[in-house]
């Protein structure tokens, strides 16, 4: 028998943090995407629901929206898996299907696929509401030494105990 896989809330280390504003993840940024995010097995996981504020074309979702979900989810899986911080050296996104600004729920997940000494290979996908995979990305991030990391203010990143 396969136990299935919980999801566990990842706590957001910098949110307290006064000067932390990223338009990614932070909640109180009020023209950000509000990301929150889960740890699901090897992946990260962010449940997230488009508004027509986020569009390119009528009812369409902008591209630069979607490839900024990709990185997002992207940077946590650096955060929470590699437990250090980084930045994005190359970011590749294809645009399988258009994602409309109505979608109920898009769900956006990532996990590394390979480490090479300080670069980290990082897969990730978009998916609506139906199943189909709408984007696929792949970012590349320079990850820091954990020295250079809390010289930058990281801390560690833990999720909610079960309940």
């Amino acid at each position: 028998m396969i136990k299935a896989q919980t999801m566990k809330k990842i706590i957001n280390p910098w949110r307290d943090n006064p000067q932390y504003h990223c338009f990614g993840c932070c909640p109180d940024n009020p023209i950000g995407l509000h990301m929150e995010f889960y740890e699901e097995g090897d992946d990260i996981v962010s449940h997230w629901h488009p508004d027509a504020h986020y569009q390119g074309w009528v009812d369409t979702m902008h591209g630069g929206i979607l490839s900024t979900l990709i990185d997002e989810v992207c940077g946590w899986v650096v955060t929470r898996k590699l437990q250090t911080s980084g930045y994005t050296v190359q970011l590749n996104v294809k645009f399988r299907k258009a994602v409309p600004t109505t979608e109920p729920l898009l769900t956006v997940r990532a996990r590394v696929n390979r480490q090479v000494r300080n670069l980290a290979y990082i897969s990730a996908e978009i998916i609506n509401s139906e199943g189909e995979a709408c984007n696929e990305g792949e970012a590349i991030y320079f990850l820091m030494s954990p020295e250079k990391a809390r010289e930058m203010g990281f801390l560690p990143c833990e999720v909610e105990e079960e309940g």
